[in-house]
């Protein structure tokens, strides 16, 4: 069952080595972070999963141990998914799931034992849907750390450039993840989405699935935390609990 969540924006600027001298632009942000994941922590769960979007060759699951890095943005530093040796076979972890792996390093996470799951972005919706039951299902207590970004068509300085339909598709997403709504993320469109580069779409909607098992009584309730565009790009922290 799932007992609590965190969505969490995923540029590897949330780190202050990659971000530089732009570092305290996410001060905020990464202020947020903090929060929602000690009330993560606060939930007691069994099983943590970090979900982000992936690329093909990092989808799938990520065991406890897996390691990642930053030296393609020019840092480096080595991050791990929590403590241990990860099997000879793994993978590294793709950006969204390092990202997830700094932020739980730097909340000095023991929590619950945790593992990654690089989420295609394209995934259709009923797959993430289920997915997302499936993750609600395989332990007691379960929760999710959900990295992702909203559209990256804010402003004309915007990586995407600026597209009039961006404001309203984060506006959406915002609004969701703060009320915990979970039909309100299943809402969101595929393809507006894909098209505003909105990289998060299919995590929020694995989240959904997730919570959509809880029956009225274990209804999770939402916070959202930070909602800003601060290059461009819609970044939402939320907590659900």
């Amino acid at each position: 069952m799932l007992v609590a969540a965190a969505t969490c924006p995923c540029p590897p600027l949330l780190v202050p080595e990659v971000a530089g001298g732009a570092a305290q632009e996410m001060d905020s942000a990464r202020a947020a972070c903090d929060e929602a994941l000690g009330a993560l922590a606060a939930a007691r769960p069994d099983r943590l999963v970090v979900a982000g979007p992936a690329d093909q060759a990092a989808r799938g699951p990520h065991p406890q141990g897996a390691r990642g890095s930053f030296l393609g943005y020019g840092v480096d530093l080595e991050v791990s998914l929590g403590k241990g040796e990860p099997p000879a076979d793994a993978r590294p972890l793709p950006s969204s799931l390092a990202v997830g792996a700094w932020l739980l390093t730097r909340a000095d996470w023991t929590a619950a034992p945790l593992e990654g799951l690089g989420v295609g972005e394209p995934l259709s919706r009923e797959r993430c849907e289920e997915s997302g039951r499936q993750l609600a299902d395989s332990a007691e207590r379960v929760a999710l750390l959900v990295m992702g970004d909203g559209t990256n068509c804010r402003t004309v300085k915007a990586p995407g450039y600026f597209d009039e339909r961006a404001t309203a598709f984060d506006a959406a997403a915002a609004r969701a993840l703060g009320d915990a709504d979970a039909a309100g993320l299943l809402a969101l469109d595929e393809e507006l989405a894909y098209e505003l580069n909105a990289s998060g779409r299919s995590c929020w909607q694995l989240l959904a699935g997730a919570a959509e098992g809880q029956g009225k009584g274990g209804r999770l309730t939402g916070r959202l935390l930070y909602d800003e565009a601060p290059y461009g790009v819609g970044y939402f922290v939320a907590s659900w609990t």
